[in-house]
């Protein structure tokens, strides 16, 4: 019996990885819908009368409600995904 030589062998060597197999499966994409939580912020302030010691109060009190609802709607976004 001969053996392949040659250019006649680095085919057969090609051809040897063409099989038939059943194919990859398809990745599971997971998709984060939920918001990013950004840190919460609360602005400067230098009060010096009392007036504008309550316009602070406020204001911080706006900001503590705001961010606390950003932060609510992110972990309800997340509990909805579970």
């Amino acid at each position: 019996m001969r053996s392949a030589t040659g250019p006649a062998l680095a085919c057969l060597m090609l051809l040897s990885g063409c099989a038939a197999t059943t194919p990859s499966p398809v990745p599971t994409l997971i998709v984060n819908r939920c918001a990013t939580p950004n840190p919460c912020t609360l602005p400067a302030s230098h009060p010096t009368t009392n007036g504008e010691l309550h316009l602070q109060l406020e204001r911080t009190e706006a900001a503590w409600a705001q961010c606390a609802a950003e932060v609510d709607a992110v972990i309800a976004c997340h509990e909805a995904a579970r």
